[in-house]
């Protein structure tokens, strides 16, 4: 799954989080995070924990098409 680089980074902006506190949140790592807001793919459970970690729906952070 491929996760919207601008829409996770406004959502860490708003939540006032960096990417070591998201990873500590999520249970996921510093560098999967880095990869990902650098447009690599993800795993679908690796979407799940960052979503629940922003309080947000999974799908609000995905890319569309």
């Amino acid at each position: 799954m491929q996760i919207d680089r601008k829409k996770l980074v406004c959502a860490m902006i708003d939540a006032e989080l960096s990417t070591k506190e998201l990873a500590k949140r999520s249970g996921v790592s510093r560098q999967t995070i880095s990869y990902i807001k650098n447009g690599k793919t993800c795993a679908e459970e690796t979407v799940e924990k960052i979503a629940d970690a922003l309080k947000m729906e999974k799908s609000s952070l995905l890319k569309e098409g």
